[in-house]
């Protein structure tokens, strides 16, 4: 089991996991996934101390597979064993008109498929800024949160500017999810110090790279498409090549071996730690390709050690070679609205 220290009272009722399993990984692209064996391996992620999950209205069966979890653990632990799990959707309209029948139409698919009477949070994407409709589905959302379908409101992929606009509007937000890691920086400009002034946690994806940052590509040739066997690994290849490239992105995991090394834990290991130890940072999303390959016993181990400032010292002369993401791309989501 993981220590006390690994949970975070996010909200009054809900008391989380700072690793959160992440379920993008069965929306397909990461492998074919059986449900079978998923919902094993739930247990044992469950049984391990991960007991908070990341999913998506779009990620393939990712809401059924929990739906079925919860009634298997009813089915052998009982009704108050429930007490102990959370999962956190998402919701990622087209833009358009929203009314309260489209927002709670889709809200009560999400209740039917995970199972569940309130949802312990709900995490709103957005495409189009131009669109002010996103105002509107947030409003009635809220009204869904005062009826009782929905614990808490929460963001994906926002920008600052956006974020601010939400919570001016008098729209109480808890979280919101961003890409973060030692490549990919960019919430350090406006984001974290907004967040920190509203009580507003980041839950950070990404964060491992969708692998690369670990032993297995230290000292390596640089991947080429074909190497890239998954659409995480495809995405966050582009995110190291803008960042700075593979060479630096070879010293920066030659950084963090030794690092690791002096701690007795991974290279992933340290880039979580780095970034879970950020201002406003609630939890780390770490993905689960359930059945196929999992990091329980690696991730439990990130609650170890701390980062001292000679190491923190070292990861930041790497990351001060780098190009600047934030002039690059823009604020955190920017590269999903171009």
């Amino acid at each position: 089991m993981i220590s006390t220290t690994s949970y975070l009272q996010f909200t009054p009722d809900l008391n989380i996991c700072r690793i959160l399993n992440g379920m993008w990984q069965v929306s397909g692209g990461h492998g074919r996934i059986n449900p079978k064996f998923a919902i094993a391996t739930m247990f044992k992620y469950v049984d391990a101390g991960f007991t908070t999950w990341d999913l998506a209205d779009h990620y393939g069966p990712a809401e059924d597979l929990i739906g079925e979890f919860r009634r298997q653990i009813i089915a052998t632990r009982g009704q108050e064993a429930l007490a102990n799990i959370q999962a956190f959707t998402k919701w990622v309209p087209r833009p358009g008109k929203m009314t309260k029948k489209i927002v709670e139409d889709n809200i009560n698919i999400s209740l039917r498929r995970m199972d569940v009477e309130s949802l312990d949070l709900m995490q709103f994407h957005w495409w189009e800024y131009q669109d002010k409709n996103y105002l509107d589905a947030l409003k009635y959302m809220a009204e869904l949160q005062t009826e009782g379908k929905i614990k808490h409101l929460a963001l994906t992929n926002f920008d600052t500017e956006h974020l601010q606009i939400i919570v001016e509007a008098g729209i109480k937000i808890v979280s919101n999810q961003v890409q973060f890691s030692l490549v990919d920086r960019r919430p350090e400009v406006n984001m974290s110090k907004f967040c920190q002034e509203h009580d507003i946690k980041l839950f950070t994806y990404g964060t491992v790279c969708g692998g690369l940052l670990s032993e297995k590509y230290l000292g390596k040739p640089e991947p080429r498409g074909f190497d890239l066997a998954t659409v995480s690994l495809k995405k966050y290849k582009n995110m190291i090549d803008a960042w700075g490239g593979w060479q630096l992105f070879q010293e920066l995991l030659t950084t963090l071996k030794s690092i690791a090394d002096k701690h007795r834990v991974s290279i992933s290991n340290v880039a979580v730690r780095y970034i879970l130890d950020k201002p406003s940072v609630g939890g780390v999303i770490v993905g689960a390709r359930l059945g196929i390959s999992e990091h329980i016993e690696d991730n439990a181990k990130v609650f170890s050690f701390n980062l001292d400032s000679e190491d923190l010292n070292q990861i930041d002369a790497v990351s001060s070679k780098s190009r600047d993401l934030y002039q690059l791309i823009g604020d955190c989501g920017d590269e999903y609205r171009r």
